[in-house]
């Protein structure tokens, strides 16, 4: 798998290509944003950071995103409990990661830019409200509704019913998150920033379209392949 930057990319465009990888420029206080158009291993050099260390870390987000791409081939024939644990380890703690992470970035961008560009101060309603409900769902299926799931497939469980009412009740909060990631859409003009926006300003709008396709994935691999096996049974 081959990367799409080198040591010699600029700082700038491997956040463009990379938006997570911000993270990890702001670990190091490499500046991504005004300072960003020097080279990484320059920027590096000026931080003290071992390049090879970093391209490290960079290589591990960049083969992150590319296998959440092969999900749905890979799990589809997968038995539940290793979908389960898959999508607890690559989308439930990346989620709740990425949500802690992009919480300042959306927060400052709305204190800062708000003025001018009020659809700000609805993306920082919309996405607290967001992540929220998306906490909240995914220690619900973590504490009650995954373990619950797993005991359809014993004999003679007795309280079927009542764990297809949860599922049911799931998928009614997956489609309220999509709501609110399509409001986010329609007021951020499909993600788009204007042209006056700061880096990070384009960043939050970067990663809040890449959240957007995450849950699509996670929700899909729910809706469409766990879900079914036990509403269709």
């Amino acid at each position: 798998m081959n990367n799409p930057f080198s040591k010699t990319s600029l700082v700038r465009d491997i956040v463009n290509e990379l938006p997570k990888s911000s993270d990890v420029f702001k670990k190091y206080r490499i500046d991504f944003c005004c300072g960003g158009n020097i080279p990484l291993n320059e920027a590096a050099s000026e931080r003290a950071v071992n390049i090879d260390e970093l391209m490290a870390q960079l290589e591990e987000i960049y083969v992150a995103g590319e296998n959440a791409k092969e999900d749905i081939e890979v799990w589809t024939n997968s038995k539940s409990d290793v979908i389960i644990e898959h999508i607890k380890k690559h989308y439930h703690r990346t989620l709740e990661e990425e949500l802690a992470s992009l919480s300042p970035y959306v927060t400052k961008i709305a204190k800062v830019h708000g003025e001018r560009h009020p659809e700000l101060i609805q993306v920082h309603a919309l996405f607290y409200e967001l992540k929220k409900e998306l906490l909240e769902h995914t220690a619900k299926e973590e504490a009650t509704v995954f373990p619950m799931l797993l005991k359809l497939d014993e004999p003679n469980v007795e309280n079927r019913e009542e764990i297809i009412q949860h599922i049911i009740e799931l998928e009614k909060e997956h489609d309220h998150a999509g709501a609110i990631l399509k409001e986010l859409r329609e007021i951020t003009s499909d993600f788009e920033p204007p042209l006056d926006a700061c880096g990070t300003y384009r960043l939050v709008f970067s990663r809040l379209e890449g959240l957007e396709g995450h849950t699509f994935m996670h929700v899909h691999l729910e809706n469409n392949i766990l879900f079914p096996r036990y509403l269709e049974a």
